[in-house]
């Protein structure tokens, strides 16, 4: 990790030389997540096109993956939520931005959002935002708190959902709203890329017996995500030769709740809760059918695009990103949020697919997530929204040298 003290004047290019471009990205750390994985892929991007990369925040176990990129990391306090802090914050992105030649600053979580709004307006660079989510605004003081997000020079949302959500909440015009769907790395999610020693290995530390299908939840757990639903759908369908793997970490309460749900009413086939999975890709490989099942809408909803790029099966709930990302009976099934009765017919269909319907919807979901939700699409269009704005800096320099002349 490189401190604030650290990042010396000498690796940062003089104003007037400044070349190539320069993009600060701020959030408040970078540990696993969505958020995180399109910061980091983003300034990969960055790099490998000639750019210049920086990213601040608290730090976090991405960092070396972003040093590795040949990107730039600086450790601010950058998710706090105190008041003075924020405020310092602002000096300290300040002397990051002039020390790095910054052209652009980009925020794409609301706390650190207000500091990196003030220090690109003390230094007159680019501000431009990302809404990972159709925040909920409540009162007053939570709608004026979500605000800084959207008052980038341009606003993206990863969702034509959020997007909907920014211009209808906040008023942000076409002129400023941009949709960019998040991306996934196609070569980490390709079933063809998966050895079967990596599948064997999971499927014999999770328990899970051969020959018996797996119907499988990845998420945080947190109860709008839905697993007491999926429960429940089981209970419903009423077979016994399944197993069902509900994986991810989250809420310590919730795992209890489920604990307990599932020793006084268990459905009729084995339930396992399993933490963090470590390699995602060998996870879906060992599921027949992949279900998000969230009660509230999500912005994105990165596990179903995940899923179907490895050719599962999947079921989601018919709102928010998963609307735009499941193409309902081509590439998996939608169904109404909370609705337990219609994901367990859903879960009915998937698992009588028999192997030649089943490759056929493989190949579809395949080639759907191959051509709309790469991690290049997302990246390039990105940077396509930066260069909208250097270009507008150099149309308007090249105007002032004609007035002048």
């Amino acid at each position: 990790m490189t401190d604030i003290a650290d990042a010396e004047p000498s690796i940062a290019l003089p104003v007037a030389e400044r070349r190539p471009p320069a993009v600060l990205q701020v959030v408040p750390r970078l540990v696993t997540g969505g958020v995180e994985r399109g910061t980091v892929d983003l300034a990969a991007a960055l790099v490998a096109q000639g750019w210049r990369a920086v990213v601040a925040s608290e730090g976090g176990p991405m960092v070396r993956e972003l040093e590795r990129a040949g990107a730039l990391h600086v450790t601010l306090p950058l998710a706090a939520k105190n008041p003075l802090v924020m405020r310092a914050n602002v000096g300290r992105l300040a002397a990051v931005i002039e020390r790095n030649g910054i052209d652009i600053v980009h925020a794409r979580s609301r706390a650190p959002a207000w500091s990196a709004l003030a220090a690109a307006r003390r230094t007159e660079t680019h501000f431009v935002t990302t809404f990972h989510n159709a925040y909920g605004a409540k009162s007053w003081l939570k709608r004026r708190y979500n605000s800084v997000m959207a008052r980038g020079e341009r606003v993206i949302a990863i969702s034509d959902f959020v997007a909907a959500h920014v211009a209808a909440t906040y008023g942000v015009g076409p002129d400023r709203l941009r949709t960019v769907h998040r991306g996934i790395d196609l070569a980490r999610f390709d079933p063809e890329r998966v050895g079967s020693e990596r599948v064997i290995d999971l499927a014999r530390q999770w328990g899970l017996p051969d020959g018996v299908p797996v119907v499988m939840l990845p998420g945080r757990l947190a109860r709008w995500k839905g697993q007491d639903v999926l429960l429940e759908a089981l209970r419903r369908l009423g077979r016994s030769a399944l197993h069902c793997v509900i994986v991810g970490g989250g809420s310590a309460g919730w795992r209890r709740a489920l604990a307990d749900e599932l020793a006084r009413r268990p459905p009729p086939c084995p339930v396992a809760l399993h933490e963090d999975c470590r390699d995602m890709a060998a996870a879906y490989m060992l599921a027949d059918v992949v279900v998000s099942a969230s009660t509230e809408p999500e912005g994105f909803g990165r596990v179903i695009v995940e899923a179907q790029a490895m050719g599962r099966p999947v079921i989601a709930t018919a709102h928010g990103g998963a609307a735009e990302t499941v193409v309902a009976g081509e590439t998996g099934w939608l169904v109404p949020p909370g609705d337990a009765e219609a994901l367990a017919a859903a879960l009915g269909e998937a698992l009588a697919l028999d192997p030649a319907a089943r490759a056929a919807l493989a190949a579809r979901a395949m080639a759907h997530v191959r051509a709309r939700f790469a991690t290049a699409h997302m990246t390039g269009r990105t940077i396509a929204i930066y260069e909208e704005l250097l270009a507008a800096d150099a149309a308007r320099s090249a105007a002032r040298s004609v007035a002048a002349a």
